[in-house]
């Protein structure tokens, strides 16, 4: 009886520190850390929102927006966008890198270090946290 009761109180208290596991959500920014195998530079950070029926964010000089598909772990962007503002050449580089593999991205994960990532169908991912306030 004794084993029995210490059983169901491991049970009890491991069911009570189970985390729900992490997901995209609606209207989180996200901020890039890295784009491929490239980390981030610049002032102004990249970003990824996404609302209902669209995702948008600054790709670190411009306003990128795009639809997107998402079904469990398939995410796809398409009819991607930006405004046209010039900045400095390696932000400009920074920012068709982005925009490049935006368009490729197939799906998303979470790694072992609660980053999210979102995979093309080659290469390294877009790495992103949640927005810290």
């Amino acid at each position: 009886m004794k084993n029995l009761t210490l059983a169901a109180l491991a049970a009890c208290s491991l069911a009570g520190c189970s985390v729900e596991p992490l997901k995209l959500q609606n209207d989180v920014t996200y901020i890039a850390e890295w784009i491929g195998e490239d980390a981030v530079v610049g002032r102004n950070p990249v970003s990824l929102t996404f609302s209902e029926d669209r995702a948008y964010g600054n790709a670190g000089c411009n306003h990128w927006f795009a639809s997107y598909q998402l079904e469990g772990q398939k995410l796809r962007f398409s009819q991607i966008g930006s405004t046209r503002k010039m900045c400095a050449e390696h932000i400009m580089k920074q920012e068709q890198h982005f925009l490049e593999l935006l368009s490729r991205i197939e799906r998303w994960d979470v790694s072992n270090i609660d980053q999210l990532r979102f995979w093309p169908a080659e290469g390294a991912p877009i790495r992103v946290w949640p927005e810290q306030n």
